[in-house]
């Protein structure tokens, strides 16, 4: 074992040869922009930070960057004018406890000014209590391989002894029921990875639901100030929704970018129907893939009111929601989204998702509905529809269509008709991907179904088009046929129903014809029979004395008549 640097220290129960951070895909949670957000709003301007368990180095990085803004002023080095100072971060104001020493080696060589712990939760003896603790990873990553694991409840109650009266705790629950656990085929604590030696889900004291969530809490001497449901997965959660936003009817345009496919894991069903069925039918808290508890401890009867005024500011500065789109941030407020961090509010606009529509009308075989919204669809594309728009990421209110998010489009504005011909091919490839029911013919592939559909538009589309379709799509970075995503459990499930389906339509219509076959065989057999009767019988009438005399007798006759018919002629 190499030799620690000066700010670790080791507590008991320490995993000298684990690692928790060696592959991010075992499971630790990378929290992203939302998260970062949150933090942000609760590191305090002056108290002490205590991150527990694994987090992602961006997570640590936030966490001194702004304890930093209010650290002590430093002598300016070299370069700097008298008048300039440099903002360091207090040393002890923020610490980190890990179980793994690797780890703990590696951050306190990156941030010298770094208190690292390193050992199990139940083994650390905090000097004294923090204003903020995160755990945002859960405790499940607190034990050690070096003593029997500690129960949740029990995990719980050591962390929250961590928090000082009026500070914060932040801690991270994954959903053993979420949505995500819904979809996956395989889930990830049944891969039989080195960190499972204590196998999860037999803890009976390990929260079922947000009610027993918010119980433990309260149970340890939390109040719980709110409680945010992470989508899309638990594994990178992009998203954080107030269980306030959760009780009312989330619109689609902002159920649609919390149900982002994991390419990289075999699904049971569609993310995007599965989710928005969730939300629609307001489980969207119960089903979450994670929950992140922000709560307090309430502060001493000692203290004097402001305390309980400044925790009543803190719970209204919390956001109601916080969601990022590609490298943009919005806070969900009670009018829209607003931009952060300076940005404008923009509404959520109103509607159905079109591909949900056309889906559902060709289920029903309504051939009028789909030519009329792809008629409409048509008219909004050539009156300067965004191009980059596709038939999942458009809302359609019965009056307009309004695209979802920013979309960034290519940088020349490209041909309508190639444009409603992209639509048309991405919505033809998905509808045939997931084997819905539709009124064409099964035989038709992606590129025939798309150009049937353009015709029901009134638009005229050729093969052509359709290639320039395709670069348009590789230009905007969505290929129409995801090659790269494995097709859904219930995808393929479909489509064996689908071919087994026609398979046993042309099994029968086979028995069919081999009973006809069978049929007109035995009949010509039949006939054969009697047609050689019958020729034996003639053979056998030919060979008689009186048939010999009476053709004998019918020459001279025959003979006669065409003598009179020659001369008469």
């Amino acid at each position: 074992m190499n030799e620690a640097p000066g700010n670790v220290r080791l507590v008991g129960g320490e995993m000298l040869l684990w690692s928790d951070m060696a592959d991010m895909s075992g499971g630790v949670t990378d929290w992203r922009g939302a998260a970062l957000e949150l933090i942000r709003r609760m590191v305090p301007a002056s108290g002490k930070v205590l991150l527990v368990g694994p987090h992602p180095q961006t997570v640590v990085d936030e966490v001194i960057a702004q304890a930093g803004l209010t650290g002590e002023e430093s002598a300016a080095p070299a370069g700097l004018a008298e008048d300039e100072t440099v903002l360091t971060p207090l040393a002890g104001r923020v610490a980190v406890l890990v179980r793994s020493y690797p780890d703990a080696c590696a951050l306190a060589e990156r941030h010298s000014a770094l208190d690292v712990f390193c050992g199990r939760l139940e083994a650390f003896a905090a000097d004294e209590p923090y204003d903020l603790v995160l755990a945002l990873d859960g405790l499940l990553r607190t034990h050690s391989a070096e003593a029997p694991a500690a129960s949740w409840a029990e995990s719980l109650d050591a962390l929250s002894a961590l928090v000082a009266p009026g500070g914060r705790l932040v801690l991270g629950v994954h959903n053993d029921l979420g949505v995500d656990r819904l979809l996956e085929a395989r889930p990830a604590d049944r891969d039989g990875g080195d960190d499972q030696w204590a196998p999860h889900g037999f803890d009976p004291s390990y929260p079922s639901g947000p009610g027993a969530l918010d119980a433990a809490l309260e149970s340890a001497g939390l109040s719980v100030q709110r409680c945010y449901a992470a989508y899309p997965s638990r594994h990178a959660p992009r998203a954080l929704l107030a269980r306030e936003a959760l009780a009312f009817d989330l619109p689609d345009a902002l159920a649609f970018p919390l149900s982002a496919r994991d390419g990289d894991r075999m699904l049971v069903a569609d993310p995007l129907r599965l989710t928005r069925l969730v939300f629609r039918h307001r489980l969207g808290e119960e089903l979450a893939p994670a929950w992140l508890a922000v709560t307090v401890r309430p502060p001493l009867l000692t203290k004097e009111r402001d305390d309980a005024d400044a925790e009543e500011r803190a719970y209204t500065a919390l956001p109601l929601g916080l969601v990022q789109e590609g490298g943009t941030l919005y806070e969900l407020t009670h009018t829209g989204l607003r931009q952060l961090p300076d940005g404008g509010e923009r509404p959520i606009p109103a509607g159905r998702v079109l591909e949900e529509i056309l889906v559902e009308a060709c289920a029903r075989e309504d051939t009028a509905t789909v030519r009329e919204l792809l008629t409409a669809l048509a008219d909004w594309v050539e009156d300067g529809g965004d191009p980059a728009a596709a038939a999942d990421s458009l809302v359609y209110d019965g009056v307009r269509f309004a695209p979802i998010g920013d979309l960034q489009g290519p940088p020349a504005p490209p041909d309508p008709r190639i444009v409603l011909c992209r639509i048309l091919l991405r919505f033809a490839v998905r509808l045939q991907a997931a084997g819905h029911h539709h009124p064409w013919p099964w035989p038709l592939d992606a590129d025939e179904l798309t150009l049937t559909l353009c015709g029901m538009a009134g638009r005229s589309c050729d093969p052509g088009d359709l290639d320039r379709a395709r670069k348009l799509d590789a230009e905007l970075g969505q290929p129409a046929e995801p090659a790269g995503h494995a097709p859904t459990y219930r995808d393929l499930l479909g489509a064996r129903d689908r071919l087994a389906d026609q398979l046993a339509a042309a099994l029968a219509r086979i028995a069919r014809l081999e009973t006809k076959l069978s049929y007109r065989e035995r009949e010509l057999v039949r006939a054969r029979g009697k047609l050689r009767r019958t020729q034996r019988k003639a053979t056998a009438y030919r060979r008689t004395l009186g048939y010999r005399l009476s053709r004998r007798l019918a020459r001279p006759r025959r003979v006669a008549r065409k003598v009179i018919r020659l001369l008469s002629g």
